[in-house]
């Protein structure tokens, strides 16, 4: 059964901490950046305390979400080093990591996967033009360099996230080429988890100028996407930045069947608050979809962790409540978490 005929819909409770807020590019629609020297880093003091008061909480996922230091500022190894510590912090406390921190080197990557279940990054568009417009002072958006990140993640058997950027400059016909490219590199190494479709929506920091992406355009962007991916990666849609609960489902009838991270604050569009799951599961049930946690690592993957990360997953395999159903019937609800 192909996952997007179920009548399933995930999300993943999670809660963001981000080591620093500074990046070296300057995306003109970003709400996230601050001035690189300007923004403090997180200490492991202050996330022991944050992750503490989670542990109660049932929140399995902790993202780490970081700025980006240039790879050859004399802080890159330092900021490294406090992003592999916050990682090996939360899975101490319990918690399941996944880092979304940039553009990283084959080294980087190879030492935070012995302690993520999980990385993402997203490629938003592979087309060059917007290295004129929107990406003009952002050296890491370079396509090449994000989809370097795919290759790597997929040589080193690290189950992955990506996704696009929609309404930023790109045609659909590059929306359809970036979707194409996470296709092959799926096919080669099958280790893509899901592919986020983003619609851009307008907050008070950034200065690109350009409308909110619509959100009545998104289901037939999912339909299209679901016929490039391959059936196995799941399509993700932020469900606070489709406002309209009946659009909500209709880009779930389409081929949506992931709500990603819901916490407390969306870092990256924090002028959207997060539809709480009470709000979703009152929007869903009445449709017939079912709402239900998973972890930030699908079980197809787990074969490919090892130590703690093992453990770790397993243990919240046994403990997530509600558990997910275990069904296969056509249309019914099946885990993915």
């Amino acid at each position: 059964m192909a996952l997007y005929s179920s009548r399933c819909v995930t999300y993943s409770p999670a809660y963001t901490i981000v080591p620093t807020y500074e990046c070296f590019n300057r995306c003109t629609y970003c709400n996230f950046r601050r001035e690189p020297g300007k923004s403090p880093w997180m200490n492991l003091e202050a996330a022991e305390r944050i992750l503490q008061q989670l542990q109660s909480q049932n929140i399995c996922e902790i993202l780490i979400l970081s700025g980006e230091v240039h790879a050859h500022s004399s802080r890159r190894e330092a900021w490294f080093q406090r992003i592999y510590e916050l990682c090996e912090l939360a899975l101490a406390m319990g918690f399941l990591p996944h880092t979304n921190a940039g553009p990283l080197s084959l080294a980087e990557m190879e030492k935070l996967k012995d302690i993520n279940v999980s990385m993402g990054l997203m490629l938003e568009q592979l087309t060059p033009t917007l290295l004129n417009t929107v990406h003009r002072h952002a050296p890491s958006k370079l396509p090449e360099v994000r989809m370097q990140q795919l290759e790597w993640a997929g040589e080193l058997q690290i189950p992955f996230t990506t996704g696009l950027l929609l309404g930023i400059g790109e045609t659909v016909d590059d929306c359809w080429e970036t979707l194409t490219a996470i296709s092959n590199v799926h096919k080669r190494y099958h280790h893509i988890q899901e592919v986020i479709l983003q619609p851009h929506s307008p907050g008070n920091q950034q200065s690109f100028d350009a409308p909110p992406f619509d959100p009545h355009e998104l289901p037939e962007v999912i339909a299209k996407a679901r016929e490039i991916l391959p059936a196995d990666i799941t399509i993700q849609i932020p469900p606070n930045l489709v406002k309209d609960a009946g659009w909500l489902l209709a880009c779930l009838a389409a081929g949506a069947r992931d709500l990603g991270g819901i916490g407390p604050k969306d870092e990256v569009n924090p002028d959207y608050p997060h539809v709480q799951e009470q709000a979703l599961r009152e929007i869903l049930q009445p449709a017939g979809w079912e709402l239900v946690p998973r972890l930030p690592v699908y079980p197809q993957f787990d074969e490919w962790l090892g130590g703690e990360l093992a453990l770790g997953v397993k243990r919240w395999r046994e403990n997530l409540t509600p558990q997910p159903p275990y069904l296969a019937g056509k249309g019914e609800c099946r885990d993915v978490s």
